[in-house]
Order: structure tokens, then sequence, then C-alpha cells
């Protein structure tokens, strides 16, 4: 078994669970999409729901990224955070009057609104503070993402985006709606998409739609693809950087720009997935009828993702070199959801070893609750721990 790097000797007395993040791989993740998009019209907007740690954000915006918000308590913690907020999109189908004006007062890049409703109620918002609301429409491409069911967010009984046969009735509606401007369009659909010929159907579908606006004579300023690159959660040491690669290839190859038109990217998972893990020990062996059970002290409480999603993580004993033995993998809390894995092959384990469970950067420390009463687990930096 192929483990990972890690200081176990300055984990060993450290409080655990906690999160500990590879600084070493997040720039070099952030400098491979740096790399990859280089002479190209393009621009990366991080998605903050997937982790937004402080530090993690500065490392991002540090290099020059936009950010991808979902409500208004993120654009504050992306300004916050050294992000310009003329890089800001803000996304999510049912924004606040609140929200609403923390984005208008701090002028960010564009609105991606996903219905006529929303648009009434930005427009007599941007009204009220005499300011002039850029938005993108989110329009649902009806596209299968073959992604995990809670995770695909582009199809037509999905609760995202506006329907494309609505596209004549807003381009007809927005004259009257003096305070908005439309700059482009946006997509999304879906995410952990492992699948690239999903990204490719959707470059076909963007440029049939870019065929409406021609006809209509507006002229889009860019772009939005969205996000949804997915990694490799079974193999994060042999994979550590995702395909960025091919995937940018794809728009490139696939996708049918206008002149100066810029297309946007909203990349979440994709960047900061690899960069975390899940630090645990073990509290005790538990020998069942069918099972042997290993149960940790960290629990979904801490990483929800295998509850919710039955998501698969790679996981290390960092103190034992021992043969494989089956485990299930099990956490502390009073669910019987809380599985981080069944008939897993983990190094012969005992009271006390650490376990690493791996790519726990995206959708990990963001999701955390306090369930059962349970403190939030602290983070660890590798170049500061």
């Amino acid at each position: 078994m192929i483990k990972g790097k890690f200081p176990i000797h300055k984990f060993n007395s450290i409080e655990t669970p906690f999160y500990y993040y590879d600084v070493n791989l997040l720039q070099q993740t952030i400098n491979t999409i740096q790399s990859e998009i280089k002479d190209k019209p393009y621009h990366v907007h991080y998605a903050l729901k997937a982790n937004s740690n402080p530090r993690i954000l500065q490392e991002i915006s540090g290099k020059g990224f936009g950010a991808d918000c979902v409500s208004g308590n993120e654009i504050l913690r992306a300004i916050e955070n050294n992000f310009d907020s003329n890089q800001i999109a803000f996304a999510g189908i049912g924004k606040t009057d609140k929200e609403i004006e923390i984005a208008l007062k701090n002028d960010i890049f564009t609105f991606n609104v996903e219905s006529i409703p929303e648009m009434h109620a930005i427009n007599s918002l941007a009204q009220t503070e005499n300011k002039k609301a850029r938005i993108a429409l989110r329009i649902n491409p009806n596209i299968d993402a073959h992604t995990h069911s809670y995770i695909t967010t582009g199809l037509d009984d999905n609760k995202f985006g506006l329907d494309e046969k609505q596209i004549p009735e807003i381009l007809a509606l927005l004259p009257s709606l003096s305070s908005l401007k439309l700059i482009g369009v946006h997509f999304h659909i879906g995410s952990q998409i492992t699948n690239l010929s999903s990204f490719k159907n959707l470059c076909y579908k963007i440029n049939e739609i870019q065929k409406e606006f021609d006809n209509t004579g507006y002229i889009l300023e860019h772009i939005n693809v969205g996000g949804g690159l997915g990694v490799d959660y079974e193999q994060p040491n042999e994979f550590p950087i995702a395909n960025f690669k091919d995937y940018f290839n794809l728009f490139s190859t696939h996708l049918e720009l206008r002149k100066k038109q810029t297309l946007h990217f909203e990349l979440g998972r994709s960047v900061v997935a690899q960069c975390g893990s899940l630090i645990t020990r073990v509290t005790y062996l538990k020998k069942g009828i069918k099972k042997n059970f290993l149960i940790v002290d960290a629990g979904m409480t801490d990483l929800i993702r295998p509850a919710l999603y039955q998501a698969t993580h790679h996981i290390e004993n960092l103190t034992s070199n021992q043969e494989a033995l089956d485990y299930d993998i099990v956490g502390p809390i009073c669910e019987s959801s809380d599985i981080f894995a069944k008939d897993f092959k983990l190094n012969k384990s005992k009271r006390g070893d650490i376990l690493a469970i791996r790519s726990a950067g995206a959708y990990g420390e963001v999701m955390a609750s306090q369930y059962n009463c349970r403190d939030f687990a602290k983070s660890f930096f590798s170049d500061t721990i």
C-alpha cells in the first residue's frame, strides 16, 4: 500500500481529530492551473463552498484567482481574504435581499441569476442603491454529468437554472429592467465529474445557445462553464493533481468563443481536495459477529461525505506497516451512517494508531457540524505545524 508523506512525529502531540493541509501540494495545484490557462482568455473563480479556511483562501487569492460564492457570507469571507470584489461571481437559487445588497455594495463581477423573479428582485434592489447590476443567465443545459444524484445540477429535474426555452422571454423582458446589465451566460452540470465527455457535450450545447444570442444582437462578454472537475479519491498518492491539461484543452477544442469573449471556470474540489487529510486516532477495535470494527475519534461531523454521498476516501494507517486486514472503519456518532469505509483493507491496527483519511480538503472542514455537541476539529498546515 502506497502511503502519503506525513510528519507523523509531529502528529503524536496533537489532539485528534484534526485537518492537515499540505501547503506545498496546494501551491503545486494552483501553479498547474495557472500554467494550463496561460495565454488563454480564461479566468478561474475558486468555489468557496469547497473550503473556506482563511489560510487556504489566502493562498488562492494570492495567485490572482477570482471567487465563486453562493452566499452573502461567502462574499464577505472572500473579500476579507483578499479576493478582488470585481472578480466575484455570486451563484445560488435563493439569494436573499440581504445577500443581494451585500453583493451590490461590494460591486461584484456578476450575479449568476437562476429565475425571472430573482431578476426582478436584483433590479429593484439595484435601483434603490442607484447601481447597475451585472448579471449572467444560469441556463440548465439538461446534460447528465454521470455523477451522484445529490451533486448533479444540470438536468431538467434539478432545481437549478433557467430553461433554455425561457431565453426569448428574458431577452424581451430585459429592456424594462433598467438596473440590470446582461454580460454573460452561466452553466454548471454537477460535481466530481471524471468522465470528460460530459464537458464536451456541454460545449456543444453552449455553441447552440450562443447562436440564439447572436441572432438577437446580444453580445455576451463571457461564458461561465461552472466547475465540476473530479479528483481521484481512491489513489490520491498516485494522482495528487487533477487532470487540468485535458480539462482545459477540451474547452479550447470544442467551445466556440466569440471575438474578445472570455471563458470563466468555477473550480473548487479539484483545487483543494487532495491537499487536505482528516487525521484521526483509533479509539477501539471491536470484534463483531460478521465484522471487525475499527472505531476512530473522527466522525461524520468532521467529514460527512461518506455518510451523505456514500463517497469513497482512501485511508492510511500512518503508524503500522503490518499486513492488511479487513475493517469497517467507523466513527463515534450515534448514527448508523457514521461509517468511513466498509470492508476496507488497512494495515493491522491497534488502539492509539494514527490514521489519515485522505482527499478531505474539499467538503470536509467546510461541512463540519457540532452534532452530538462535538467540538469542531482544528486545522494545521504543513509549513507551520
